[in-house]
């Protein structure tokens, strides 16, 4: 597994670190007291670091039997397990999966299942905490339909949390989806929702540990109705 910085926080990064120069370099020429910005010097380094590390984008390959499996999209805590009704797109019960991503976690979110993608739309909505169970349906989110090589159709959601502010989806109409792809990533704290088919075997249960791309979170049943 390798790790490089996300091109979602390319240009982010070169703003802010210029940002930071500026406050610094005045203050190491003109500031007589040298304690100062030496210690302004090493808080804004651990910030600088920290925002580094937030747009981590590590590139990962499921090891498993890839046949039928369904992976956490994100890394972060299962905050939902459960039987739920999803009224956008399927319009019945699935089993519901959410995956809660701190400012720590990486903020890359994988497909969960292969296939194909057959709807991606974004909904304009509110800020409000993405643990939540509201959170779902009432803030900004955007909706992946992918239909598995057996005619399963799984919906996941990115949803916005109240810090985060942008969800970038990468996912469109007639692309393929591969759970080793990034299917997008949101900015600063956040969720993602997984619903599956009711008979689908769960792996996971609330406040479990996941890590995207790689954790079982189920598998399908391939004689589910399609």
């Amino acid at each position: 597994m390798t790790v490089k910085i996300h091109h979602e926080g390319t240009n982010i990064l070169i703003i802010l670190l210029i940002i930071l120069l500026v406050i610094l370099v005045p203050a190491w020429i003109f500031i007589k007291m040298m304690w100062i910005p030496a210690a302004l010097t090493a808080v804004f380094a651990i910030f600088y670091l920290l925002v580094v590390n937030f747009f981590r984008s590590p590139r990962r390959r499921f090891r498993g039997n890839q046949k039928n499996v369904v992976v956490s999209s994100a890394d972060g805590k299962v905050v939902t397990c459960e039987k739920t009704y999803e009224p956008e797109y399927l319009k019945r019960e699935v089993m519901q999966v959410s995956v809660f991503m701190s400012v720590l976690n990486v903020h890359a979110n994988w497909y969960p299942v292969d296939g194909e993608v057959v709807m991606a739309k974004h909904h304009p909505g509110r800020f409000m905490a993405a643990y939540l169970p509201k959170s779902s349906v009432e803030n900004e989110r955007s909706t992946v339909v992918i239909r598995t090589p057996a005619g399963q159709e799984i919906l996941v959601r990115q949803v916005a949390g109240a810090m985060a502010r942008r969800i970038v989806t990468y996912a469109r109409p007639g692309t393929r989806a591969s759970i080793e792809d990034h299917m997008g990533f949101i900015k600063f704290g956040s969720r993602v929702d997984i619903y599956l088919p009711l008979d689908t075997d769960i792996y996971v249960k609330l406040g479990d540990k996941t890590i995207g791309g790689i954790t079982e979170i189920g598998r399908l049943n391939p004689t589910t109705e399609k």
